[in-house]
């Protein structure tokens, strides 16, 4: 700060010079203050005017306070700010305007002082407390001896909308930017938010399972899903959970701020995070159509798409099944736009049923000859084969026994023969 106390600089030697006659006048050169834009220096308030406040920073100086110039919140009276002969520290801003006036600052002095005090809260890691006063442009500020910026992300938790229901709170805030150069601090209540319910969401977690179903609130929707706040821990639904049926955006389901039940599909433990699902709370449309089919059963059906490997049959509003290209015709198919349209009815044999995906195959072709009884002939037809076969078998069989029989009794013939010479040679 200038020092700027003329006293300080007065003596019985200097107060006073000879001037161009040799008398002796005061030295006024001696009781003017030099100041340079910039400098902060002491002053005492003279005079307090509906849009500026006179201030005395010397003998024979004085300078004003613009209304602007009084304080960090807009739109204060100079008679709420200041009283006469109250002694201030004020910024010289101009040391000369147009009409030749010393202009002041209040509220640039502050601030140049409390940035000191908010760097040093800012490197230890401190909270900063303060009142909101005014809304603007993509959140809030608030008084902290200097204008802070709150950003609206970081004013909670949940995404705020209506900032004005801020105005006039105390809040406490954690420091998460200082440019002093650009005369901006940035500030998070959010951080402080968070850090207190840490705790928490770690004692919430451990009372959770996988499959639990739970009640939480929407607090905001993207492209690929919806957050939720359950019992203070967030998570996120993502598209594919939010309904059996095809979903093209999450607004289409869930509105933000609506109370729905979902079941906790996983938890992670240290991000504090929630992966949860909607339609598993619901009844699946799907499975409670299904039950009215099986496989083999025929039903009419009519194509909803065309693809290079088939056609796309719906048979019921939210049931429909893939005819592959093989099986639209006992002919073999080029293209399956050669069979049949878009729109056109087709009757079709169920051919397979996938559960866990929800799929359905038919077959156009089977309609009228199902491949189970081609199929039953086919082994009718094997089975008359291998009957044939097997007699020949056992036939053959049969001889070669039979031959082997003969050629037994022959040598047994023999034999006997052979012993019958053998005795008449003894004899003899």
């Amino acid at each position: 700060m200038t020092e700027n106390n003329i006293y300080n600089k007065l003596t019985n030697d200097n107060c006073m010079i000879k001037n161009e006659k040799g008398e002796l006048v005061p030295n006024y050169d001696l009781t003017m203050v030099n100041l340079n834009d910039g400098d902060v220096v002491k002053g005492k308030v003279v005079k307090i005017d509906k849009d500026e406040v006179l201030v005395d920073v010397g003998f024979k100086s004085e300078g004003v306070i613009p209304r602007s110039e009084l304080s960090i919140r807009n739109d204060v009276k100079p008679e709420d700010v200041l009283k006469v002969n109250e002694e201030i520290e004020i910024m010289v801003v101009q040391k000369e305007d147009q009409d030749g006036r010393l202009i002041l600052s209040k509220k640039r002095a502050e601030v140049e002082q409390n940035f000191n005090r908010i760097e040093k809260i800012y490197e230890n890691g401190d909270t900063v407390e303060g009142d909101i006063i005014e809304c603007v442009k993509g959140g809030l500020i608030v008084d902290i001896g200097l204008r802070g910026f709150l950003p609206a992300s970081l004013i909670d938790v949940r995404k705020t909308k209506d900032l004005q229901s801020y105005i006039g709170e105390r809040c406490v805030c954690k420091i998460i930017e200082v440019d002093r150069h650009r005369n901006n601090v940035v500030l998070s209540r959010k951080a402080i938010i968070e850090d207190e319910r840490k705790e928490q969401r770690k004692e919430i977690l451990d009372s959770m399972e996988i499959g639990q179903i739970k009640r939480g609130i929407i607090t905001s929707i993207a492209d690929f899903g919806a957050f939720i706040d359950v019992g203070g821990v967030d998570g996120l639904v993502h598209i594919s959970e939010l309904s059996w049926n095809h979903v093209k955006h999450p607004s289409e389901v869930v509105n933000v701020d609506q109370e729905v039940d979902v079941e906790i599909l996983g938890i992670d433990y240290e991000k504090q995070r929630l992966s949860l699902g909607l339609k598993q709370t619901q009844k699946d449309p799907w499975l409670e159509k299904i039950k009215n089919y099986s496989i083999k059963d025929v039903a009419k059906g009519k194509v909803t798409r065309i693809v290079k490997f088939g056609l796309f049959v719906q048979i019921e509003e939210g049931l429909q099944g893939l005819v592959h290209i093989s099986e639209l015709s006992p002919e073999p198919v080029k293209k399956p736009s050669d069979v049949a349209k878009i729109g056109d009815e087709l009757m079709v044999r169920i051919i397979d049923i996938d559960f866990d995906k929800r799929r359905m195959a038919f077959s156009v072709k089977q309609v009228e000859n199902p491949v189970e009884d081609k199929e039953e002939e086919k082994k009718v037809k094997d089975s008359k084969e291998e009957k044939k076969v097997k007699d020949s078998k056992e036939e053959k069989k049969s001889e070669k026994e039979e031959v082997s029989d003969k050629e037994s009794n022959k040598k047994r013939q023999i034999k006997e023969i052979l012993k019958e010479m053998k005795k008449e040679a003894d004899i003899e």
